[in-house]
C-alpha cells in the first residue's frame, strides 16, 4: 500500500513538474489596445486555471507579422499557437506537415465545435481536416462612408458602378477625394479587384481559375474587365493622392476620412471597431454599404468578400504540448472572450450572439443574406499567386500594367504551379 501511494505521489509530482516547466508562445496580430486586452485577459484566465504554465504573448502589426511567421516556419521555430487568415498560406504550412490537425480534438469536443457558425470553418478546413479555430471577427469588405459629408453634398450611397462614378465627379468639384486608399502593402487595393471580378463574372469565375476546373482561367474576360474598371476609377480621379505609397498600418487612410479629405473607403469591417476606439466622435458619422453592382454583371449584389472568423488560431506541430495548446485555443475563444470581443465592437463567428451595436448588427445582416462569401484573394491563393495578385493589383491602380497583361501574368503563373 505504501509502495502504491509512493508511486502515485511520484506520478503527481512528475505531472506537476512537467506543468511547472510548460511554456506556450502565442503569436497574433491584434495591435489595438482592445484587441490585445481580449487576448491577454484570456491568457491570464488560462494561466490561473493551469498553475505552473507560462504563456508568452507576442502581438505584431499585420504586414510585419506575415514575414515573421513565414521566417519562423522556414526555420522550424514556429510558436505553439499562432494566428492566421486560413486559406492558401495556412495550407502551405499544412502541406509541409507543420500544423496540428485539430479534427480529432473537435470530434471529441462537439459542443465547442458547434458553438461556431458553419461558414467559419471553411477557410481552415483542407481535405476534410480542420487546422484552426475561428476567433476574432466577421470581417467583410464594405464601403465605409462619411454620412455628414454625403449629407453636405446631397449624396446617397451608390447602388451601381455608374452611381459611384457620378459621386466621384460630384466630390471632385468640391475638392474632396471620393475614396481613401492606403495601398503600400497592396492588399487594400486588391479588394477592388476581388469585388469587381465577382460583380462582373460571379463567384465561380475566381473559384474555377484557382482550382483549374471547368475551364477556369485568370485570363477570363471578367478579370480583364475588372482591371479596366479599376483603371477607369483611377482616371476619373477617385482616389486621394499618393494612395499606392500610403501605409494602412499607420492609419493613413483613416486620417483622410477623419479630416474630410476623402469621403469613402473600401475596407474590412474591423475598421469599424478601430474607428470607434480611435475616434468615437467621427464614428457617429460612419455608415457603410455594399460594393456597387455592375450593369450586365453575373454576380449577386449581396455577395461579399472577406472571412467569417478572421483570425484563426492554430497549433504548430513543433509544439511539445499540443493538448495544453488546444486548451489554450478554447480559452482564447471561450464565452468570456466572445463577450469581450463584442464589447470591443467585433463580431465573433459564434451562434446565438446578442448584438446591440447597430453597426455590428448590420454586418451580421450582410453576412446572413450573402449567397457567397469569398475569402480575400491574397489569402485564398497559394502564396506565390497571392503575391503576384497583390503586385498586379497595385500596378493596375498605378496604371503601370495593362488589364490584359495583369490577367496574363496571373494565368501564366497559375499554369506553371499546376504542373
Amino acid at each position: 500500500m505504501k509502495h502504491a501511494s509512493w508511486m502515485a505521489l511520484t506520478v503527481v509530482l512528475a505531472s506537476s513538474l512537467a506543468a511547472a516547466q510548460s511554456a506556450l508562445d502565442v503569436w497574433h496580430l491584434q495591435t489595438t489596445e482592445g484587441g490585445k486586452a481580449v487576448i491577454q485577459n484570456a491568457v491570464n484566465r488560462f494561466m490561473k486555471a493551469n498553475p505552473g504554465v507560462t504563456v508568452n504573448v507576442s502581438p505584431t502589426p499585420n504586414d510585419t507579422y506575415k514575414t515573421k511567421l513565414k521566417i519562423a516556419f522556414g526555420a522550424n521555430a514556429a510558436p505553439c499557437v499562432f494566428a492566421s487568415w486560413g486559406g492558401g498560406p495556412l495550407y502551405e504550412y499544412v502541406k509541409s506537415d507543420q500544423v496540428v490537425d485539430l479534427t480529432p480534438y473537435l470530434q471529441k469536443d462537439q459542443t465547442f465545435y458547434k458553438r461556431f457558425v458553419p461558414a467559419a470553418w471553411s477557410a481552415v478546413t483542407f481535405d476534410k481536416k480542420t487546422y484552426g479555430i475561428p476567433a476574432e471577427n466577421t470581417g467583410i469588405a464594405v464601403m465605409l462612408y462619411n454620412k455628414a459629408l454625403f449629407a453636405q453634398y446631397h449624396l446617397s450611397p451608390p447602388k451601381t458602378w455608374d452611381d459611384l462614378l457620378k459621386i466621384v465627379a460630384t466630390l471632385k468639384t468640391h475638392n474632396v477625394a471620393a475614396l481613401s486608399l492606403a495601398n503600400k502593402a497592396k492588399w487594400p487595393g486588391s479588394m477592388y479587384y476581388g469585388y469587381l471580378v465577382d460583380r462582373i463574372g460571379g463567384p465561380d469565375v475566381f473559384k474555377n481559375a484557382v482550382l483549374r476546373t471547368n475551364g477556369g482561367s485568370f485570363a477570363n474576360p471578367a478579370f480583364v474587365k475588372a482591371g479596366q474598371m479599376i483603371q477607369d476609377l483611377v482616371k476619373a480621379g477617385a482616389f486621394a493622392q499618393g494612395y499606392n505609397g500610403l501605409d494602412y498600418d499607420s492609419g493613413a487612410s483613416r486620417q483622410l476620412l477623419y479630416s474630410g479629405r476623402a469621403a469613402m473607403e473600401l475596407m474590412g469591417t474591423w475598421e469599424l471597431a478601430t474607428i470607434q476606439n480611435e475616434n468615437p466622435t467621427f464614428a457617429k458619422n460612419v455608415g457603410f454599404f455594399a460594393f456597387p453592382s455592375v450593369a450586365g454583371g453575373k454576380g449577386n449584389a449581396n455577395d461579399v468578400l472577406g472571412t467569417v472568423g478572421d483570425n484563426f488560431y492554430s497549433i504548430a506541430k513543433s509544439c511539445k504540448t499540443p493538448d495544453l495548446a488546444y486548451k489554450l485555443l478554447k480559452a482564447l475563444t471561450d464565452d468570456q472572450a466572445t463577450q469581450d470581443r463584442l464589447a470591443d465592437h467585433r463580431l465573433p463567428p459564434v451562434k446565438g450572439l446578442t448584438v446591440t451595436d447597430p453597426l455590428l448588427s448590420q454586418v451580421a445582416a450582410f453576412v446572413a443574406k450573402a449567397p457567397s462569401v469569398q475569402l480575400w484573394y491574397d489569402q485564398d491563393l497559394a502564396p506565390q499567386l497571392g503575391e503576384l495578385h497583390k503586385d498586379t493589383s497595385q500596378a493596375l491602380l498605378g496604371l503601370t500594367v495593362t488589364p490584359q497583361a495583369a490577367a496574363d501574368q496571373m494565368e501564366a503563373l497559375a499554369k506553371k504551379l499546376a504542373k
